[in-house]
Formats: C-alpha cells, sequence, structure tokens
C-alpha cells in the first residue's frame, strides 16, 4: 500500500536539522506480541541464569503482565523486573521469545516497541539475538545483537548513568542524542510510555550492516517522532539471521546492588524495510 510517512528529523550539515517527508511501499507491522493474549503470552520464556539471591529465590524475576486503564479504555503491559524489592543478587534475569519471522541476512527490518520505566534504579536492556533458546541461556548479555538500554546505574569505572535511553556503540553504550540542542537526551521520565522504532541492518559488515538506528517519540522532550541515533552497531556482529526478541535486567551484585525498578513493555511489532509508521494497533 502506498503511504505517506513523516520522517524523522535528521542532521544536516554542521549539525542544522532538516526535515523531510518521504513515500514508500509499507509492508504490514507483524504482531510480536502486545500482551493481550493469554496464549501469545505463553510463548515467552523465563529464565534465571545468574541466580546468586540470599536467602535463595528459586524464580526471582518478576515477569508479569499487567492491566491499565486510561480513560476508560483498558490496555495490557509487560512489567519486567529482576526480582521483588529487597530481593538481590539475581545477575541475569532472561526474557526471550522466537520472532515471528527471522531476519535474514543482508535484510533490513524496522522494530516497534513501546516502553515506560516504572521507577528508578534500575538496569534493563532489550533487544534482538541471533541465538536459540541455549545460546541466550549461554550468552545472556553477549546473546543480544542490537541493543536498546535503559539504567542509572553505576559502572566499574564508576560513570554514573542517567537513566537516558542508551545504544550500543563499539566501545560499551552511549545516550541517545537530542539532534536539536546537540547534546545528549535527557533521563527517561519515569511513568511516562515512550514509542520507539530501531531500524536494523542485519547486512554483513562488509556491505556496511550490522548496525541500526533509532528513533524515538515521547515525553516533553520528544513530542514528535524523532531521529536520536545513526549507526548503533549489533554488540557481537555474527551476521546470522535473527531469531528472537530478548530482554534482561540485573539486581546488581550482593554487595552493590543496582535497584530492583522495573520497565513496561507494550506493542512489540517488526516489519520489512525502513518503515516509521504506527503499527494499526496505535492508530
Amino acid at each position: 500500500m502506498k503511504i505517506q510517512i513523516k520522517a524523522a528529523l535528521e542532521f544536516g550539515m554542521l549539525g542544522v536539522l532538516v526535515t523531510s517527508s518521504l513515500t514508500a511501499h509499507a509492508e504490514p507491522w507483524l504482531l510480536i506480541d502486545d500482551f493481550e493474549s493469554p496464549q501469545r503470552f505463553s510463548s515467552w520464556i523465563q529464565e534465571d541464569t545468574k541466580n546468586e539471591t540470599q536467602p535463595r529465590v528459586e524464580t526471582p524475576q518478576v515477569t508479569q503482565v499487567q492491566l491499565e486503564i486510561i480513560d476508560g479504555v483498558s490496555n495490557h503491559y509487560l512489567l519486567k523486573k529482576p526480582a521483588p524489592e529487597g530481593v538481590i543478587g539475581n545477575r541475569k534475569a532472561l526474557t526471550y521469545s522466537r520472532l515471528p519471522t527471522s531476519v535474514p541476512v543482508g535484510s533490513t527490518y524496522t522494530f516497534y516497541t513501546r516502553i515506560n520505566v516504572q521507577s528508578f534504579p534500575n538496569n534493563h536492556a532489550f533487544g534482538i539475538s541471533n541465538m536459540d533458546g541455549l545460546g541466550i541461556k549461554k550468552n545472556d548479555y553477549n546473546a543480544f545483537e542490537p541493543t536498546l538500554r535503559v539504567t542509572d546505574k553505576i559502572e566499574s569505572n564508576g560513570f554514573k548513568n542517567d537513566g537516558a535511553l542508551m545504544v550500543k556503540v563499539e566501545q560499551g553504550y552511549a545516550n541517545v542524542i537530542n539532534p536539536k540542542l546537540n547534546r545528549s537526551a535527557m533521563p527517561l521520565v519515569a511513568g511516562t510510555w515512550y514509542e520507539t522504532w530501531y531500524v536494523v541492518n542485519n547486512a554483513t559488515k562488509a556491505q556496511g550492516g550490522q548496525r541500526y538506528d533509532v528513533y524515538l517519540k515521547g515525553g516533553e522532550e520528544f513530542p514528535t517522532q524523532t531521529k536520536v541515533f545513526s549507526e548503533a552497531t549489533f554488540r557481537m556482529q555474527r551476521e546470522l539471521p535473527l531469531t528472537h526478541f530478548m530482554m534482561n535486567c540485573n539486581t546488581g551484585p550482593m554487595s552493590s546492588p543496582y535497584g530492583n525498578g522495573g520497565l513496561k513493555y507494550d506493542d512489540l511489532y517488526m516489519t520489512p524495510g525502513l518503515n516509521l509508521t504506527y503499527p494499526q494497533s496505535n492508530n
């Protein structure tokens, strides 16, 4: 179907913003999960692969479908936390599910996800993996390829993250940016729904792939869809088909816990090519 797509703000020469529109033949959005179907939710696998809780809690992660009612309209979303409040030592709280279709090597897909920080402090990451369930369990963070991160934790080198949305780069992570002000984006505001589009290029490195661009909308800082990062890098760059959506969170070590603040997820979709429209259920 031929449709008009409103493009995000992009960098022009010398940091000047350029606003444009484009026309594209958009493929239908494929639903990964909107958490309205118990049957679909049953496909998610939960694994606590580095459970150091003391006293021992066998299944510490909190991964629950919850209900919100806004202006009389009910909606279900997924709440994910590494453990209940007061429980520490769950270092790898993995949740993952197979995509409705794989992303072949050489292709580009756009993923759409809504997120909402329940509370800080926290440490969350989500994204796409090219490993099966056994590989995800074995590799945890290194099972990610395109990755988005939400955290305000202190890194091992003493650097304090501020809660802005982050992406993977060659030397660790980087905050997304506010191109209008030419600076790092502000921290995500707890209790606010944000929409993310991440355009994933699964071509080989030699072909300029293993990279992704990120667009964001939400809160006072981004009232319209805005391109907030170009050419973030896949974590491992394995050059394999992408097959799973994956979430991870972490209480931190017993000696210096990060905090168990939750992250809400909703409306997970994917579609071939570059598509900056809204999935049908969000129109």
